[in-house]
């Protein structure tokens, strides 16, 4: 599909690291919380499969080693592809001002799959949702857009522009790339929290339920109440509210959740949220134990997990890689924050792939799901300076 696409302008925005170290391996996840901004690579960690994660971490703090007691990176939407963490070599940095520009994109915007291959996708998943044998209950598929820019497109440009939504925690994380051309980033601004781990406390704020919000206040408040009301999108939280109580509860002395989802608002979006808290038997159980253990929740793959994934690889077809894994920062006690990795671009030099999903269930209708996954692409879209968009 085609799209209106804004030529560049420029503004200053205060930023913490050179925007012109185009190459520099750079973290950042800059939550409502806290920030965490860490630059270089130091020593990477073994990359492996999600159930090995735990152990590989526990390896790499038990090894002597000088630098920071720590691990950032990313962890791919598929449990058993690689992930990417790594030890930096310094935490934080001095702040400079650097001027941002607003990307100048050439071409159209290509839809991965095209909305109408999207919509029959759905229906297919619906139908196979509402066979009487069926295991599967709920099952999230994705699509994306590509577009490209008319220069390398620095992935601190994009990030400070997601930035500009406070309710969000915005990353930019390097992620692995073919050849020995341009890095590889992972840059977005997501509002779900999978796993914040201190001492023995545990949280996650899961999402799902979604709807677009709207410039006019009373059809906004209007699509905030429909949510609320929303049978069908209380049906799709409740899969994964129940699917990580379930999973915490044997590590927790209780896990307390919230008895009714509530309305977490990001710029663009309405989501149905929930709040979770554990209290941990061993506080030794590390935030990447976590993860590995969560992920990838209903909200970004549905339930039963393994028949989920399965439909999700016969069906997408351009691969998740880390969009919906999860991007966060692990130190040696265990202590640590992971967010699911939506709201999401692949940025490698001119070339940006866009990530949306929505979670399909038996009440599902294609149409509806194909406008949520375009509302759900626009904090991206409005970042790359995409605002008279027709259709996606």
């Amino acid at each position: 599909m085609n799209g209106m696409l804004a030529t560049g302008v420029s503004e200053e925005m205060t930023d913490t690291t050179d925007i012109d170290a185009a190459d520099a391996p750079y973290f950042l996840l800059r939550s409502p919380q806290q920030a965490m901004e860490a630059q270089g690579v130091r020593a990477r960690l073994p990359s492996g499969a999600s159930d090995t994660l735990a152990e590989r971490v526990a390896a790499f703090f038990a090894a002597p080693r000088s630098g920071p007691r720590l691990l950032v990176g990313a962890v791919p939407f598929d449990p058993e592809q690689e992930d990417a963490l790594y030890q930096p070599d310094q935490v934080a940095g001095q702040p400079v001002v650097v001027r941002v520009e607003t990307p100048t994109l050439v071409g159209d915007v290509v839809a991965e799959p095209s909305a109408d291959a999207y919509a029959q996708a759905v229906a297919t998943a619906v139908t196979e949702l509402r066979r009487s044998d069926s295991p599967l209950e709920k099952v999230v598929l994705a699509r994306s857009l590509r577009v490209t820019t008319a220069q390398p497109l620095h992935p601190r440009v994009l990030a400070a522009r997601l930035g500009k939504d406070s309710s969000v925690a915005t990353y930019v994380v390097p992620v692995p790339a073919e050849g020995a051309a341009d890095p590889a980033w992972l840059v977005g601004a997501t509002p779900e929290l999978l796993a914040s781990k201190r001492g023995d406390r545990v949280l996650s704020h899961p999402l799902a339920g979604s709807a677009r919000r709207s410039a006019d206040p009373a059809e906004d408040a209007r699509a905030a109440e429909t949510l609320l009301a929303s049978a069908k999108d209380h049906d799709e939280h409740r899969h994964v509210v129940e699917a990580i109580v379930a999973a915490l509860a044997p590590l927790c002395h209780h896990v307390e959740a919230q008895p009714r989802p509530t309305l977490h608002a990001t710029a663009t979006m309405w989501h149905l949220g929930t709040r979770i808290h554990g209290r941990l038997k061993d506080a030794s159980v590390s935030s990447a134990a976590l993860v590995a253990l969560l992920h990838p929740t209903p909200a970004v793959c549905g339930t039963p997990r393994q028949h989920a994934l399965q439909l999700i690889r016969q069906t997408e077809p351009v691969a998740r890689g880390f969009y919906a894994g999860a991007v966060g920062w692990t130190d040696a006690q265990g202590d640590g924050e992971w967010y699911v990795a939506i709201r999401c671009a692949r940025v490698r030099g001119t070339e940006v792939r866009l990530y949306a999903g929505a979670g399909i269930v038996a009440d599902s209708h294609p149409d509806l799901e194909v406008a949520e996954t375009a509302a759900k692409f626009m904090a991206l879209l409005t970042a790359l300076g995409v605002h008279d968009v027709r259709s996606f």
